[in-house]
């Protein structure tokens, strides 16, 4: 037998053995040892320095008085009052003239895109592409007009939003409460036709008579939309909810009420007009109304 198996006998074990082979009860290695001590105390020492134990309402605030909150809102601080002044420009300039002006424009576009990555792609996307019930921005489809002007407005005052009086406001009626259920058939295979194909061509001429009556007054006898009313255009195969029979059926009978926050008590001027210019500049919008 070896010396270290000797050495290895002196030890007292733990009791467990399995298959011959026993569990020692050694002393761990002293340089873990005062590792291990040492992080006990700095441990002790950090919880006394810096915020660490919860309380009813905050966590003991350390005799240092470090704050990760507070130091996050110096660094903001720190940017607002570096761009303060090319944030005044951009807040105070026409609208139709932050594209004129490479400088001011490439901050707008800049900014815009920050401010929409934190606000706007919860629900219009990451890619500004929309879903099923929210806009896509990178089309030239714009239910209120796509200049920078009309994208500025319905940013700061939202749609159907009751407490702002200037917001946008549309409201289609559900006709399932004034349209038999034959009609709004006919109706829908009308719409269906003006981008494609009805479901049934033989309620086509029916359903013109049925929209003629009923949703010319929004939607134009050719069906081409009112953007001062936010009636789509329905010619276009372009749809917020889909086109497709059911789905349009759905929208007919119910009728849809989309709704978009104003943004003037979250979002400054500025920040505001950043956005509408980087929105402006996905690819859709539209030149100023003459």
């Amino acid at each position: 037998m070896s010396k270290k198996q000797d050495d290895d006998l002196d030890y007292e074990t733990t009791g467990h053995e399995w298959d011959g082979i026993k569990e020692y009860n050694k002393p761990l290695p002293r340089w873990w040892l005062w590792t291990f001590y040492a992080t006990i105390v700095w441990g002790v020492l950090y919880t006394i320095a810096y915020p660490a134990w919860p309380g009813i309402k905050e966590a003991t605030p350390g005799i240092l008085g470090f704050s990760t909150r507070a130091q996050v809102a110096e660094d903001i601080a720190r940017f607002e009052d570096a761009n303060s002044g090319i944030n005044a420009q951009l807040a105070s300039v026409e609208l139709t003239e932050i594209a004129q002006d490479a400088d001011l424009n490439q901050y707008a576009q800049n900014a815009g895109a920050a401010v929409f990555r934190t606000w706007c792609a919860q629900c219009h996307g990451s890619g500004a592409a929309g879903a099923k019930g929210y806009p896509n921005l990178l089309d030239d489809d714009w239910l209120w007009g796509g200049d920078i002007e009309a994208i500025h407005a319905t940013i700061s005052h939202g749609i159907r939003n009751e407490e702002d009086p200037d917001a946008r406001y549309s409201e289609m009626p559900a006709f399932g409460e004034m349209l038999a259920e034959e009609e709004i058939s006919q109706v829908v295979n009308y719409v269906m036709s003006l981008s494609g194909e009805a479901q049934d061509a033989s309620l086509v001429a029916a359903g013109e008579t049925v929209f003629l009556d009923n949703c010319a007054a929004c939607h134009m006898d050719d069906g081409t939309g009112d953007r001062w009313q936010g009636a789509p255009n329905l010619t276009d195969a372009i749809w917020l909810y889909g086109g497709d029979y059911e789905t349009l059926k759905e929208t007919v009978t119910y009728s849809r009420f989309g709704v978009m926050p104003p943004w003037t008590d979250r979002l400054t001027e500025a920040e505001i007009r950043a956005v509408a210019s980087y929105v402006h500049g996905l690819g859709g919008g539209e030149a100023p109304v003459e």
